[in-house]
């Protein structure tokens, strides 16, 4: 493979992406458009990845940036919005990128969605994410598709959230507090994502993944009560956590949803937590990959400590 589009990649699993690629085949083109190339600076010393602007929802667009191309790796997403935007982010753009992958016969694409993806699902983040999944696998593409739980990193807003929110409050009250999600590393998904392309010396060896969905989730499962605790713990600002009951959660949940700016958590947020984030069993997993998934204890005390 010659050259790549990766969509979403100026975002904080793309980065991971863009830097795992660059150790792994140095030859390879990575084409990462955005609407505010300028934003991604730290991507630019990174050999072979080329900043374009562009608006990945215009169709024209799309299909320009795909001419060249060997496979694409779909990262978009997005954790707040209206029925509509997560329609155009989680359905409509696979929509469009398969009618593209199949105009300019670039049938290869791994597609990232998440870790509880369902039609029936309670939230409509979930629900998109399936709907999308289902549009690609109709679309009769070479695709290979990762869900994973909650992403833990450097750059995350999970855990470097509940530090930051501890450093500021002598206590925190916490919606969702029972929830259990299995954290992964963003290193771990960016090496299964890369797993699956066709790279160097490896050729087609990795077409073993087409048609595969690949749950990526470390080997641990805690409540967000537990994770919280650790944010503070390990980033030195450790605070009294209190669960709050079912409606005062969605009451907090509804007056941070009409603060200015992105939310810090949404009533659709609360709706995806009623479901286990946690693997199913029964889907191939990041073992299957070859990959040993990082344990959170591994990772995150080093940047969360840096607070």
């Amino acid at each position: 493979m010659k050259q790549l589009l990766l969509l979403g990649g100026t975002g904080f699993v793309g980065r991971s992406v863009c830097e795992t690629l660059a150790r792994t085949d140095a030859a390879l083109r990575v084409v990462v458009p955005s609407r505010q190339p300028e934003r991604a600076k730290r991507l630019l010393p990174l050999p072979g990845v080329r900043l374009v602007r562009a608006d990945v929802h215009d169709e024209r667009e799309l299909g320009v940036l795909l001419d060249g191309c060997d496979a694409v790796v779909n990262l978009v997403a997005i954790l707040h919005g209206s029925e509509a935007a997560f329609e155009q982010a989680h359905v409509e753009l696979p929509r469009k990128l398969a009618n593209a992958c199949h105009a300019r016969h670039a049938t290869r694409l791994v597609h990232v969605s998440a870790l509880g993806a369902d039609p029936s699902a309670p939230s409509r983040y979930l629900r998109s994410k399936a709907r999308g999944e289902q549009v690609l696998r109709d679309a009769a593409l070479e695709l290979s598709v990762l869900r994973p739980s909650v992403i833990f990193g450097a750059d995350d807003r999970f855990l470097n959230l509940f530090a930051r929110l501890q450093a500021l409050f002598p206590v925190l009250p916490l919606a969702g507090a029972k929830a259990r999600f299995q954290p992964v590393w963003v290193g771990d998904v960016a090496a299964a994502i890369v797993r699956c392309l066709p790279l160097g010396r490896r050729g087609d060896r990795d077409r073993s993944t087409i048609g595969m969905t690949i749950e990526c989730a470390g080997p641990q499962v805690f409540t967000l009560d537990e994770l919280v605790r650790l944010a503070g713990r390990w980033s030195g600002h450790r605070r009294p956590v209190i669960a709050l009951p079912d409606v005062l959660a969605r009451l907090q949940a509804l007056a941070m949803e009409l603060m200015p700016g992105e939310p810090l958590m949404s009533r659709d947020n609360l709706d995806s937590m009623r479901v286990d984030n946690v693997a199913s069993g029964t889907l191939p997993d990041l073992a299957a990959l070859g990959i040993a998934a990082h344990s959170i204890e591994s990772v995150a005390p080093g940047y969360l400590r840096e607070r």
